[in-house]
């Protein structure tokens, strides 16, 4: 039986909300394998994309948006990380600056000066999935876990529906 990381439980278990920690096959734990395996509707997983500047001040920021989405990279992520090119940061930068494994990365349990953005069409979901930590869990949270993460903002139109 997996877990997810300590300090991610302790969160949870001090939120005052109901969750679940599901097992996941790390083979299994990108997104869309996720999703199609254990039959959990996309609209209701989450991506958590940490996102980089390309030029100037690095600058970072951890983006979360539903599976049924694509991060406004261009526009709306660019401009509020202040930067003239964004991209995607690769695994290993994600795994020193989360902590984390893409595939399982969650916005809980973070460097507090981090910036959490959290596209506004999370929060119209009953339930949300979340990356565990790590890639051998998942977490099965109300959205209104985000007003309790210390550096989040829900963001509207940090993504737009895939077409």
């Amino acid at each position: 039986m997996s877990d997810t990381l300590p300090q991610i439980r302790g969160f949870l278990e001090n939120s005052g909300l109901a969750f679940e920690v599901w097992d996941c096959d790390p083979d299994l734990a990108d997104t869309a394998q996720f999703c199609a395996h254990y039959g959990v509707p996309a609209e209701n997983s989450a991506n958590t994309i940490l996102v980089r500047s390309k030029t100037g001040e690095r600058k970072h920021a951890l983006c979360v948006l539903l599976a049924t989405h694509l991060l406004d990279v261009n526009h709306t992520v660019r401009k509020k990380l202040g930067a003239r090119r964004v991209s995607f940061a690769d695994a290993q930068e994600t795994r020193e600056i989360t902590g984390m494994e893409i595939g399982g990365v969650t916005p809980i349990g973070l460097p507090p000066e981090l910036p959490v953005w959290v596209d506004d069409t999370i929060m119209q979901r009953e339930y949300i999935i979340l990356g565990g930590g790590n890639r051998t869990s998942k977490l099965k949270v109300s959205p209104e876990l985000v007003y309790r993460l210390p550096a989040a903002e829900i963001v509207p139109g940090l993504a737009r529906p895939r077409s």
